[in-house]
């Protein structure tokens, strides 16, 4: 079913009457390992509808990416918030964190395994039109989210919220099919401007279809309403900015109606 008729439908229902977001819970297996995931959908609607895989910021899967997946869900997306780590373990110090998206970073073909089984069991779910997932990624998240775009995996289009530009294995010349939205902090000194410069010639080279906005004023994190607290906690240059949050997610819903052909 088109997104476009799904909201069609939330907007005929009677005032006062909202969505009706479900949320299961939901393990998957790769490699031996059990994942944790959340996958969140509008009951309310019927037929299929185009889904949406969402990756975790380095914390690992927390409430913070399941409730993008059920935000996801209100716009009438069918969305699963996976689990990269395992076992949905949650990092609850830099120190840990690190360690738990190093050993991810460290092995690509592994990470690749573990998101294709997460993206199975979206693609099969009843609610889904399997041809029309995208994926999109916070942080830790949205560097996963572009590496697998650089991998050359069939989807129509991934989004990377402040996440990493950098790569051990820049694309080449035709290996990215996916069309690329990257939402950036301007401001962010973990994406450093010689990052975005070496992101930009390699995507030109590899002749892919991207589109990289920078937020001026924005640092790491800048969609997440708990950034100030984690910043000040652990002295790092995180934060929350609503603007640039209320717009990048903006941005996402107009490049969903551009890939998704709606």
């Amino acid at each position: 079913m088109k997104t476009w008729m799904a909201l069609l439908a939330l907007l005929c229902l009677p005032i006062g009457v909202q969505a009706e977001v479900v949320g299961e819970e939901l393990s998957y297996e790769s490699g031996g390992t059990t994942f944790s995931g959340y996958l969140a959908y509008d009951d309310r609607l019927t037929g299929e509808r185009p889904g949406v895989l969402v990756v975790h910021e380095w914390w690992g899967h927390n409430d913070y990416v399941r409730e993008r997946a059920r935000m996801l869900a209100q716009l009438g997306y069918t969305a699963l918030a996976l689990d990269m780590y395992g076992d949905g373990k949650v990092a609850q110090h830099p120190d840990d964190a690190g360690k738990f998206a190093g050993a991810v970073r460290s092995n690509m073909a592994e990470a690749e395994a573990r998101f294709r089984a997460a993206l199975a069991v979206l693609r099969n779910h009843a609610t889904v039109d399997g041809g029309k997932v995208a994926a999109i990624g916070y942080c830790f998240g949205g560097g996963v989210v572009l590496e697998m775009a650089r991998r050359g995996l069939d989807l129509p289009g991934v989004v990377s919220f402040h996440g990493s530009l950098g790569t051990d294995s820049p694309a080449e010349k035709g290996d990215i099919l996916a069309r690329i939205l990257v939402l950036n902090g301007a401001d962010d000194p973990y994406v450093p401007a010689e990052q975005v410069k070496a992101f930009k010639a390699e995507m030109d080279a590899a002749g892919a279809d991207y589109t990289l906005i920078n937020y001026p004023g924005a640092v790491h994190s800048f969609t997440n309403p708990q950034a100030d607290d984690f910043g000040k906690r652990f002295d790092m240059p995180l934060a929350y900015n609503a603007e640039a949050d209320r717009q990048s997610w903006a941005e996402m819903q107009r490049f969903f109606t551009r890939i998704f052909g709606e």
